[in-house]
């Protein structure tokens, strides 16, 4: 008997009919033999319209009520997918993410998991139930409150609980068969990936790649968590992630032994680009920005210092943000400029990040002409460029970003002959 939590996103329970699809997946793994977990989104695009809905009646939410009304939609979904398991004569019962055990810190709207007590789930499952969990939400430690996870936070539930309950898999149910080689809403030919490894998966996470959240794949990552990759629309095998060496599948008869050069291109619209203009050249000024920023709980992405001109002792600092946090970022730095007296602030929300990744370009030369090379056949012009190991990251102006996309998948032979199907979901 195997115990696996299964994750399924918005678009697959979108409506009654997805639910009831839900449902009968769910109750056919438990009918094989096996313990079930479910973690479920809310429905469709509910989470955007509740947003919606908050902002026609405050543009400054409560942030504690914004957590109790954004965490509604996941419960819906799961008192009705326990509704339609038990319909099939399964045996359902729905937490929310409290009841779960879901503990968290006090940071409303991007709470992270501090432990995780499932004990009333391993009771149901004991028990013989399908345990249904909403995901996105917990509760915090210290002032009980209910808190949400931020984006992509049903992911992350799903894992923390496959860890907490040393299960044998973690399946994340998606619109699309898998992870590709490209968004296929964007690139219409990208190729679905059979293994990916845990460190390709977290270049592709961070770099806007919707498919996994980052922290999820951080999650199972850390705790050895296999991730399994799969549309709830059809029954084809989808993607593995695999977390270690130890955890490799084996390499079959006729399968290449070395690994693709490259993995996938990934892009980002969700950020804006800061410039502070006129810093003094002076050592300690960037840890004051940088020290600013995360002050107020803003996360940093891509860094770029200008050369100061000579004779200014000036200099500029350029770096890439949330636009969720946009606001809250140039607020406190303005707060702070006679302190740490720069001139001004240039602030774009219209740019896109474009990334390339793929363990193989260790090893192989060329890589990053043969990129470079394509965004300039694009006419792709680029405003910053940031490296790792494995991965190439540039951000360039949000109205080219669909043609870079498209042009580095293509260079870098990624492109397929069939087209890759969505099933359903906006990509909002």
């Amino acid at each position: 008997m195997s115990l696996i939590v299964q994750k399924f996103g918005g678009s697959s329970v979108a409506d009654a009919e997805g639910i009831k699809r839900v449902a009968k997946r769910v109750v056919d793994t438990h009918a094989a033999g096996n313990e079930v977990v479910v973690v479920v989104s809310a429905m469709g695009d509910s989470t955007d319209e509740l947003l919606d809905l908050a902002g026609q009646i405050t543009t400054l939410g409560n942030a504690r009520e914004m957590d109790m009304l954004l965490s509604a939609g996941e419960r819906i979904s799961m008192a009705l997918l326990a509704m339609a398991i038990n319909e099939l004569g399964g045996s359902a019962q729905s937490f929310t993410g409290s009841q779960a055990g879901m503990i968290t810190d006090a940071f409303h709207g991007k709470a992270r998991i501090i432990d995780v007590s499932p004990h009333r789930i391993k009771t149901a499952i004991e028990r013989g139930d399908i345990a249904i969990v909403a995901g996105f939400q917990g509760v915090s430690q210290d002032s009980h409150d209910i808190t949400t996870l931020g984006r992509g936070g049903s992911d992350t539930t799903a894992v923390a609980l496959a860890a907490a309950l040393d299960a044998d898999v973690c399946e994340i149910y998606t619109d699309v068969d898998g992870v590709y080689t490209a968004d296929p809403r964007v690139v219409s030919s990208a190729q679905k990936i059979e293994k990916i490894s845990s460190e390709e998966m977290l270049e592709l996470a961070a770099s806007g790649a919707k498919i996994l959240h980052l922290r999820c794949v951080e999650y199972a990552r850390r705790f050895g968590v296999p991730l399994h990759v799969r549309s709830s629309f059809s029954a084809h095998e989808g993607t593995w992630v695999l977390p270690s060496p130890d955890d490799k599948i084996k390499i079959q008869e006729g399968e290449p032994l070395e690994q693709p050069i490259i993995s996938g291109v990934a892009h980002d619209r969700s950020e804006a680009k800061v410039t502070v203009v006129g810093v003094p050249d002076i050592p300690g000024k960037a840890a004051e920005i940088f020290g600013i920023v995360a002050g107020a709980n803003t996360n940093i992405d891509m860094i770029v210092q200008n050369v100061s001109t000579k004779g200014s002792g000036r200099t500029d600092i350029s770096f890439t943000l949330p636009i969720i946090d946009g606001k809250e970022a140039i607020d406190a730095l303005n707060a702070a400029q006679a302190v740490v007296g720069f001139d001004t602030i240039q602030y774009n929300e219209q740019i896109g990040k474009l990334s390339l990744i793929g363990a193989g370009m260790r090893s192989n030369p060329g890589v990053s002409h043969r990129f470079f090379e394509a965004l300039h056949n694009a006419g792709v012009n680029i405003d910053m460029i940031s490296t790792s190991e494995i991965r190439i990251s540039v951000v360039t102006s949000a109205k080219l970003l669909d043609t870079a996309v498209r042009a580095v998948h293509a260079a870098f032979g990624l492109d397929g002959e069939d087209a890759a199907t969505v099933y359903g979901g906006t990509g909002r």
